[in-house]
């Protein structure tokens, strides 16, 4: 877990700016978004994944996991120069 604009991350990768949340019931649209702009002010993308999810579809996680990690970095990099 990981400290961010006031709030706690469950995963953070300060180097490419990206945050996974992992979210139980208690988790809506309406009641994150709060949060979500606040750290999204801060420059990080937030991956999110369901409980059931990472349970049910492991490989499927990773795989998205994957992708969006190598996403990330070829955007930040292009915005480096």
């Amino acid at each position: 877990q990981f400290p961010i604009a006031g709030h706690i991350a469950d995963f953070a990768c300060m180097e490419l700016k990206l945050v996974v949340e992992i979210d139980g019931g208690q988790h809506t649209a309406e009641k994150d978004a709060p949060r979500n702009m606040r750290i999204e002010s801060e420059g990080y993308l937030i991956c999110r994944f369901w409980n059931n999810e990472i349970m049910q579809n492991l490989q499927g996680v990773l795989e998205a996991l994957t992708l969006t990690l190598s996403l990330r970095e070829k955007a930040l990099e292009a915005q480096r120069g």
